[in-house]
């Protein structure tokens, strides 16, 4: 059994009392771990390392008041942070990215298995990095697309048509075109979007926040 001192100390953030309990069970099970505290937003967050000094921080993300990307940078910016673990469920770029942009050490999902969340802490305790397997390949094949640049004016209008429902032939009608021609728009889109239909093309622009501003 690994000495209370020589213990890594974590701090678990988490806007869910549920998934907090989880965890310290998880790891008050476990020799060489001690929780030492928890928080419900990033806010608490900040008190809560200054206040307790620990080793690694296990950090939600989304959550109300300061989100975790924005603790994370607040920590960073400390100048001694703790080293930073996001465990979450969200899995999508526009997530993940900032996230280790901000400073996070490691990302996991919360699905992960408990020995493999138990390892990642010590990566990062370490000094190391840790990336969900179920990232990586995602993260490598974006880094493999070729760079494609914004919508158009008339492609974003195609796409505001088509989630407001229309048809190609009513799009077409509206914006004085043909139905050729809404269809290589529709193409263009996919491309530059990397998606394959419609609906994930209208998912997508909801994501990028692309019907927010008139462009």
């Amino acid at each position: 059994m690994t000495a209370a001192g020589d213990a890594i100390r974590l701090l678990i953030v988490d806007d869910h009392p549920i998934v907090r309990e989880g965890l310290r069970a998880a790891f008050g099970h476990e020799p060489g771990f001690a929780v030492v505290g928890e928080a419900g937003d990033g806010a608490e967050a900040l008190v809560q390392v200054a206040r307790l000094g620990p080793d690694v921080v296990l950090m939600d993300l989304r959550m109300p008041g300061m989100d975790g990307v924005t603790a994370i940078r607040r920590l960073v910016r400390s100048g001694t942070p703790p080293a930073i673990l996001v465990l979450t469920t969200y899995d999508a770029d526009g997530d993940v990215v900032p996230a280790i942009e901000a400073g996070a050490a490691g990302y996991l999902l919360k699905d992960a298995p408990t020995a493999e969340l138990l390892d990642a802490v010590r990566t990062v305790h370490r000094g190391g990095s840790v990336l969900s397997p179920a990232l990586v390949a995602r993260l490598m094949r974006a880094a493999r697309k070729p760079a494609q640049g914004p919508l158009t004016r008339r492609e974003l209008q195609v796409l505001k048509l088509v989630a407001d429902g229309a048809s190609n032939r009513e799009a077409a009608a509206a914006l004085f075109i043909s139905e050729a021609s809404i269809k290589t728009h529709l193409a263009h889109i996919y491309n530059k979007l990397g998606v394959r239909d419609r609906a994930a093309a209208v998912g997508e622009a909801y994501r990028r926040d692309l019907f927010s501003t008139d462009r």
